[in-house]
């Protein structure tokens, strides 16, 4: 039987491998095609894609078990689980693989493109552009179609001239930049704020007006210090949460 391929990652030694193994492989999973294996790889061949132990693998396993989006039977192997629920509370600990893991597994709609001048709010952001590339995308739980969160990403043109708008449909933007563009991403900084639905916002997310929503920001720099992205989502209040560990 043909098993699922997992992406590849480089993993960084400050923070737990158990943490970075899971969080990579959990993105993999939410951004699957529809046509790819359900059966995961045996332990030790995971173990050696990712380059860590077994005991590190079985620990980044029980994560995901535990989330409920996969499911081990003994002698037959591990399954990734069809019907698991989208949107969970994501444990973030600093690495990009777990921002790509928070922002995949959704039915995305592309709903607009191109390149907008330069706003007074983006200009601290990007402060030698005049202008700046923009994507606006809809997604919506892939089980019921109820929309979940809808996202704006300005990006540096010269970047945006090698992104590649079907790729953006399947994955976040910090996936297509880092594994399709080829930035290295050497920060994210992440702004959660309680908003009231404006009129946009309560119309793509179908929520009532000035109702409560979570509003995400997360500015994405590279290893030079300049801004290549910055994400502003906007998600339904009762549909997310978001939790931070801080591990000593």
């Amino acid at each position: 039987m043909t098993s699922f391929a997992p992406d590849s990652i480089v993993l960084n030694r400050k923070l737990p491998l158990w943490y970075q193994v899971s969080q990579s492989l959990r993105a993999s999973i939410l951004g699957r095609s529809p046509e790819d294996p359900l059966r995961l790889p045996t332990e030790e061949q995971l173990a050696g894609h990712y380059g860590v132990s077994v005991l590190t693998m079985r620990q980044a396993l029980k994560e995901l078990e535990d989330e409920g989006l996969i499911t081990r039977h003994r002698r037959r192997g591990t399954f990734i689980e069809p019907s698991a629920q989208r949107g969970a509370p994501v444990r973030l600990l600093g690495s990009v693989d777990a921002i790509v893991a928070q922002q995949s597994g959704m039915t995305t709609e592309l709903l607009d493109h191109g390149v907008a001048p330069m706003s007074a709010e983006l200009a601290e952001y990007f402060p030698e552009l005049a202008e700046v590339a923009t994507y606006h995308r809809l997604r919506s739980d892939e089980k019921t179609g109820e929309p979940t969160n809808h996202a704006r990403n300005y990006v540096r043109p010269e970047l945006a001239e090698r992104i590649d708008l079907d790729d953006l449909i399947r994955w976040p933007m910090t996936k297509v930049l880092r594994d399709v563009v080829g930035m290295r991403i050497s920060r994210i900084t992440d702004t959660v704020e309680a908003r009231l639905a404006d009129p946009e916002t309560s119309r793509l997310l179908e929520v009532p007006l000035l109702s409560p929503i979570l509003r995400y920001t997360g500015v994405a720099c590279g290893d030079d210090g300049r801004v290549l992205d910055v994400a502003v989502i906007h998600y339904r209040g009762d549909r997310f949460s978001f939790t931070v560990t801080l591990e000593a």
